[in-house]
C-alpha cells in the first residue's frame, strides 16, 4: 500500500515551521527557523520576505532528510501564514520593500481616507469589516502616499503565505481565507471586490486569482524542487491564513465549534455555516477554510506578545535559570504565577502595546498597568499580564454572544494554550469548558490537511478533522474565581473608556 505524507508550513511572526505528517496526523518530522521584526519608528513592523522564503527552504530540506522518505511518497503542501502582511512584487517578482506586517499601525491617515471614499457601513457590507489600519488595502495606499516611486514598481501584491507560494510554484495566488483580511475581497461572494478596487484605484492585475483553501493551485517548481529536496509533482494548495488554518488543525469546522489561540495575537475564533457580520466591526467576518462557509473571531493585538515583553525585559533570571536547567522559561513563570491570586491582589494590566483591534479599533491606545502597590511582586505583575489578556479575549467571546453565535465548546490552542494558568482563567471568564486537542501542531496540520483534501487523501475538510482530532484536555470553571473575574472584568472594561482621550494625547506628544 502506498504512504501518503502531507507537508504543513506555518509563515508566522516569530518563525517558520514547517511539519511533515502520515495520512492519520502523526508528526513524522518538524523544523523550524526562527527571524527578526524590525520596528523603524514607534507603531511600525516590518519583516523581510526573503527571511521568510530562506526560512521555508532551510526547515522543508530538513524535514525531508530527517525523514527518509521517498520524496514522492510527499503528495502535497499546504501553507499558513500570519494575515494582513503586504509583500509587493516589481516585474521580476523580486521584493521592493520589506513588508508591512499584521501589526503595523501606521496607516491612520489611510483609514480615514478610504471612509471618505465609501461610508463605513458599505464597508462593512461588502467587505465585512470597516478599514482597518492593520489590513493590506491601508497599507498599499501608504505605499501609494510615501513610496510613489515604489508604488509605481509594483507589478504583484501578496500576502505573506502567497509570497511563499509564488516562490514554491511561481503562481501569483491567494485563497478567500486570507484574502478576507486585504479589504478588497467581496467575503460574502468569495472574490475581489471590483467596487472597492475601483474606489482605491488598485490595479486587480495586481492581485493573484482566489481559490478556495483546499484547491490545488500549482506545483513545484523545478528549482523549488531541487531546493527542498522535493519532487516537481508536489502539489500545493490554497492554504490559509493562520486562524483559519488553526481552527482546521483543532477541528474547528463546524456550527458550535469555536477555538482560543494565545499566539504572538489572540484571537477567538467561531465557525458559521451562514455570514454573520457585526454592524459596528468590534470582530472580524472571513471566509473560512471550509468551502462555502465563514468565521468570526475577534482579535487581541499583544496577547502572548505582552508575556514575551515583560519576559524579555524583567524575567532575565528566570531565563538563565531555565537554560541552566534544560526547562522551558514559561514553566518557571506559570509556577509563579499560582502562586498570586485571580485579580493579582487588584492589578490590572491593559495589554495594548501594539494598539488594539476587538472591541476597540484604536492604533493609539497604550499598555497599563492599573493598581500597582508596593505589596506587589513580580509574581503579581506576571499574573496581571495573563489575566489582562484574557479579559480582552473575553470582550470578544461576548461580542461573538451579542451576535447570536452559540458556541457548544471552546478550544485552546498556540504557545499560550498550553499554559494550564491560561486555560483556567480563560474558562472562568468563558464560564465554560476550556479544552485541548491531542495534536499541538494547529496551523501546520490545518494546512496538511487542506493539502490532503486537495491531492484527494481526504474526502473533505470535515471528514478529516472527525478522523485525526483527539480531545486530551478540559478545565471547567471554577466557582470563586468566575465571581472575581467577573467585578475586575468590568473595571478592565471601564478604564479603556477611561483613558480613550488620554492615549490619543499621548500620541500627539
Amino acid at each position: 500500500m502506498e504512504n501518503n505524507y502531507l507537508l504543513g508550513i506555518d509563515v508566522g511572526t516569530s518563525a517558520v515551521k514547517t511539519v511533515l505528517f502520515d495520512e492519520s496526523g502523526t508528526v513524522k518530522a518538524s523544523a523550524a527557523l526562527a527571524y527578526p521584526l524590525y520596528q523603524p519608528q514607534n507603531g511600525w513592523a516590518e519583516q523581510r520576505p526573503e527571511d521568510w522564503r530562506d526560512a521555508v527552504f532551510v526547515t522543508i530540506r530538513e524535514v525531508v532528510e530527517h525523514s527518509g522518505l521517498n520524496p514522492y511518497e510527499i503528495k502535497g503542501i499546504g501553507i499558513s501564514g500570519q494575515m494582513h502582511g503586504l509583500v509587493m512584487l516589481d516585474e521580476k517578482g523580486e521584493v521592493i520593500r520589506p513588508s508591512i506586517i499584521w501589526c503595523d499601525q501606521r496607516t491612520a491617515e489611510e483609514v480615514e481616507d478610504m471612509l471618505k471614499l465609501m461610508p463605513r457601513e458599505k464597508w462593512i457590507a461588502i467587505t465585512a469589516n470597516p478599514p482597518l489600519t492593520g489590513w493590506t488595502a491601508a497599507k498599499i495606499l501608504w505605499v501609494r502616499k510615501h513610496e510613489p516611486e515604489n508604488y509605481a514598481r509594483c507589478r504583484h501584491i501578496l500576502l505573506p503565505k502567497d509570497y511563499i507560494r509564488y516562490v514554491l510554484t511561481g503562481v501569483f495566488a491567494t485563497e478567500v481565507s486570507d484574502a478576507s483580511g486585504m479589504q478588497l475581497l467581496d467575503v460574502p461572494a468569495r472574490n475581489w471586490s471590483e467596487e472597492v478596487l475601483q474606489a482605491l484605484d488598485i490595479d486587480r492585475r495586481l492581485l493573484g486569482d482566489v481559490y478556495e483553501s483546499c484547491e490545488v493551485t500549482g506545483t513545484l517548481t523545478r528549482k523549488a524542487a531541487e531546493r527542498t529536496g522535493l519532487t516537481a509533482e508536489t502539489k500545493v494548495v490554497g492554504g490559509a491564513g493562520d486562524n483559519a488554518a488553526a481552527a482546521v488543525g483543532t477541528g474547528v469546522v463546524r456550527d458550535g465549534t469555536a477555538f482560543t489561540t494565545i499566539g504572538t495575537s489572540g484571537v477567538v475564533f467561531a465557525h458559521s455555516s451562514k455570514v454573520a457580520i457585526d454592524p459596528e466591526g468590534r470582530v472580524h467576518t472571513c471566509c473560512c477554510a471550509v468551502p462555502g462557509a465563514w468565521h468570526v473571531m475577534g482579535v487581541t493585538q499583544g496577547a502572548g506578545l505582552s508575556l514575551k515583553w515583560f519576559k524579555d525585559q524583567f524575567c532575565q533570571d528566570y531565563s538563565a535559570r531555565a537554560e541552566k536547567e534544560g526547562k522551558d522559561v514559561y514553566d518557571w513563570i506559570n509556577r509563579d504565577v499560582k502562586e498570586a491570586p485571580a485579580g493579582s491582589d487588584r492589578l490590572i494590566y491593559l495589554p495594548y502595546l501594539m494598539g488594539e483591534r476587538t472591541p476597540h479599533l484604536d492604533p493609539d491606545c497604550r499598555g497599563v498597568f492599573f493598581g500597582l502597590s508596593a505589596i506587589h511582586q513580580r509574581k503579581h505583575l506576571l499574573r496581571a499580564v495573563m489575566e489582562g489578556v484574557a479579559y480582552s479575549l473575553c470582550d470578544c467571546n461576548e461580542i461573538l454572544q451579542e451576535m447570536g453565535i452559540k458556541v457548544d465548546g471552546m478550544m485552546a490552542c498556540g504557545g499560550g494554550g498550553k499554559s494550564p494558568v491560561w486555560r483556567q482563567m480563560l474558562a472562568d471568564l468563558y464560564r465554560c469548558p476550556v479544552k485541548t486537542v491531542r495534536q499541538e501542531e494547529g496551523p501546520a496540520l490545518g494546512a496538511a490537511i487542506l493539502a490532503g483534501v486537495g491531492c484527494g487523501i481526504y474526502p473533505d475538510v470535515e471528514t478529516a478533522c472527525d478522523r485525526l482530532m483527539e480531545e486530551e484536555d478540559s478545565l471547567g470553571p471554577v466557582t470563586e474565581n468566575v465571581l472575581v473575574y467577573e467585578r475586575y472584568h468590568r473595571l478592565y472594561q471601564k478604564l479603556y473608556r477611561s483613558l480613550q482621550e488620554d492615549f490619543k494625547e499621548l500620541g500627539r506628544l
